[in-house]
This record gives structure tokens, sequence and C-alpha cells, in this order.
């Protein structure tokens, strides 16, 4: 006789997440629009993780996984690698928790991404990530002075922490039908839908890639993780060539369809909520809403929840995105 194998991360995980971060992350906003609504033809929810400490959901993660190392861990240090939101959440994670971060960064990262991160106190080690292995780099500092590594998504406290912008979402809307969030290394989306289905099991869980970056979209239709070549897309965040081993045994169970959208119409999301909601959100955050304005969504439910992911953007980069296309 055999017996199921222990899901990764539970319910019970996320709300424990839920009950370290109290007080110490943001409670973000949830917002509503009319305009949006009467064009999408659901009631629309976004959840702003754009107001989120680091301005993304990436602190709940990191600071989740960072505040449960020993007091000898942290004495040594924390690594890790990104491309920009996970660096700076780990470096405001070493700081509020009285240690010191050593981030892997591509060297193509967004230059605001990289001053905040510096900002927060973390020494900076650079990559071309195009050629080069950033979970080696990260490894190879971590063995060589005693560090201790927290990845961006490939961790179960990470993933239970990003699940709680779910939590509060659900917590504050109520059922709802579907649920979008964006994928990129799949953190978000298996904490997101480890929360959602564990309150309401009939929600649709969709997640939203960059068409250029539809690794998780070919994994899942292959029943298998499947490597691309490192994607071009204005979606940094989500420029990633295959998905985590961990999240993909999560999102393989839980996920129901994967979204793809344009760059184009990752634009024309970001110039909506700037327009008609009064946000800013960088272009890995505007996936679903890009999903949903283009209807590539598929149909909606009368309720349809979005986790609006992060807002890390320069002044100089989002005019140029949202202006002449560039």
């Amino acid at each position: 006789m055999t017996t199921a194998p222990l899901p990764i991360i539970t319910l019970d995980d996320v709300r424990d997440a839920a009950a370290r971060l109290k007080g110490v992350a943001h409670r973000t906003p949830v917002l509503r629009s009319r305009t949006l609504d009467a064009l999408v033809g659901s009631e629309v929810l976004l959840k702003c993780e754009n107001f989120q400490r680091v301005g993304a959901f990436k602190f709940r993660g990191a600071y989740n996984a960072a505040s449960r190392l020993t007091s000898e861990q942290l004495a040594r240090g924390i690594a890790a690698y990104s491309s920009g939101n996970h660096a700076q959440a780990v470096a405001l994670a070493a700081r509020e928790l009285g240690t010191t971060a050593v981030i892997v960064m591509p060297d193509d990262a967004p230059h605001s991404k990289r001053a905040a991160t510096q900002a927060y106190g973390a020494e900076i080690v650079t990559y071309d990530r195009y050629s080069g292995d950033r979970v080696a780099i990260a490894e190879t500092l971590a063995a060589e002075r005693g560090l201790a590594v927290i990845p961006p998504y490939e961790h179960r406290h990470v993933m239970a922490g990003q699940g709680t912008a779910a939590l509060e979402l659900l917590e504050e809307a109520g059922e709802l039908g579907a649920l979008l969030a964006p994928v990129g290394g799949g953190g978000l989306i298996a904490g997101s839908a480890t929360a959602a289905k564990g309150l309401y099991e009939g929600i649709r869980i969709v997640g939203v890639e960059p068409e250029a970056g539809d690794d998780t979209r070919r994994s899942l239709e292959a029943g298998r993780r499947v490597e691309i070549p490192v994607p071009h897309t204005i979606a940094d965040g989500q420029a990633l060539h295959t998905p985590g081993e961990l999240t993909f045994s999560v999102n393989r169970r839980l996920v129901d369809a994967i979204a793809l959208v344009s760059d184009d119409e990752i634009r024309t999301a970001m110039r909506f909520a700037f327009e008609r909601l009064k946000i800013v959100i960088e272009p890995s955050g505007a996936t679903p809403l890009a999903a949903l304005l283009s209807g590539r969504a598929g149909p909606l439910p009368r309720r349809v929840g979005v986790i609006v992911s992060g807002g890390n953007i320069d002044a100089e980069r989002f005019a140029r995105l949202c202006g002449d296309g560039a």
C-alpha cells in the first residue's frame, strides 16, 4: 500500500507565515475600478503588492525564510540571487534581522533595483544572465563565507510567505471564482494557489507569463520541467528559462491554466493602471492585468482576484515603455 506524498506547503504554512509577518510586512490595499469591471465584464479585485515594503511581494517570502534562521546563521549572513525584487527583499530582511546580505544580480538588472538593494546595505556581485549561472555563483560565495542561501522561489518558507498576499486578499474579498498571478520562478503562484485552494477548493488559478518566457506553460503541457532560452522581454522579473523544481511540483497540481501576454499588451496594462487606477506597476506586475484587458485570460467568472506583484520601475524606464513603446 502506498500513500500520497505530503504537500510541500499547506494552508497552515501560509497562515503561520502570515502570523510571522504581522507588523513587519504591510497589509497591502485591495483596489477596485468600475471602468476595469466594465471592460472585462467581471468584478475585479486587485491586490496591490506594489505598496508592499521594497515595492513588491518578495519581502513576504524573504522575511519569512530569513526570520527562521538560527542565531548562528544570522551572525554569518545571507546570500541570494535575483534580478531585483528578491534582491531588495533579502537585503531589507537582513537589515531588519541585524545581519548582512550578499546578492548575485545580473549586470543588466534595472538600475533602480540595484540602487535600492545597495541602499538596504547589501553587497552586490554581478554576472551575465545569458552566460553565467547565478545559482552556482551564489552557492560558491555561500560556501566560501559560510552564508545561508535564500533562493527567490525554491524554498518552502519563501513560497509560504508569498502565499500570504492571496490569503489577505481572500480574507478581505471572500470567495472568488478565479485568481490571476504572474509566473516567474513560480513561488508567488505556488503560495497563492496553496492559500486559495485551501480556502476555496473550486477557485480557478490562472498564471500569466510573457509570450517570450512561457517555460511554465510548456512545462505544464509536457508534464515535466522544460527549459527554454533565456527570454528577452520587458518583464525582467519573469525572464527565466525553466520553472523551479519545488514550485513546479506545487503548480502542476494546483494551477489550472497559463495565459500568455505580449510586451505590447503589458505596456497597455501599465498605461491603463497609471491613467485609470492611478498606480505605477512594473512590467512583471502588469502581466495579469494585461491578460484581463486583452481577453487572454479566457472566460471570466463573476468575481476575479489579481495579484499585482510589484511596482519597482524608475521614472525614465516607465516613461519610455509607456510613452513611445521603445
